[in-house]
């Protein structure tokens, strides 16, 4: 596979060009790498019941990640764990990772 460099305006980017545009662009921070994706074949499906589940469990866990970073004392609590590991790329990435697994299907927190 061809090494591309791009040009800065690409360097910058992030997510899509335009609201009409297929095409995202992601820079890596830590490497500086850019990658680029097309969304080929979009569904227009109307959404499943697991998939509206889902979307909505992700919406609660979301929420609960803010508010545990909103917090200056879990927030430093929390960021000294990130920094003594090194599997997970961001402290929001990590505080998902962390709070995920104390919710259940339904996007309720389990032990209330």
């Amino acid at each position: 596979m061809a090494k591309i460099n791009p040009m800065e305006l690409i360097k910058s980017m992030s997510k899509k060009v335009c609201m009409h545009s297929d095409v995202y662009f992601r820079t890596n921070k830590q490497t500086g790498v850019t990658y680029t994706g097309k969304v080929c074949n979009p569904s227009d499906k109307p959404d499943s019941a697991n998939q509206t589940a889902a979307k909505a469990r992700f919406a609660k866990v979301v929420a609960a990640v803010r508010a545990v970073l909103a917090d200056p004392t879990e927030k430093a609590k929390l960021k000294a764990e990130y920094k003594k590991q090194t599997k997970i790329g961001s402290l929001f990435g990590y505080a998902m990772h962390k709070l995920n697994d104390q919710y259940d299907a339904n996007g309720d927190l389990i032990g209330d």
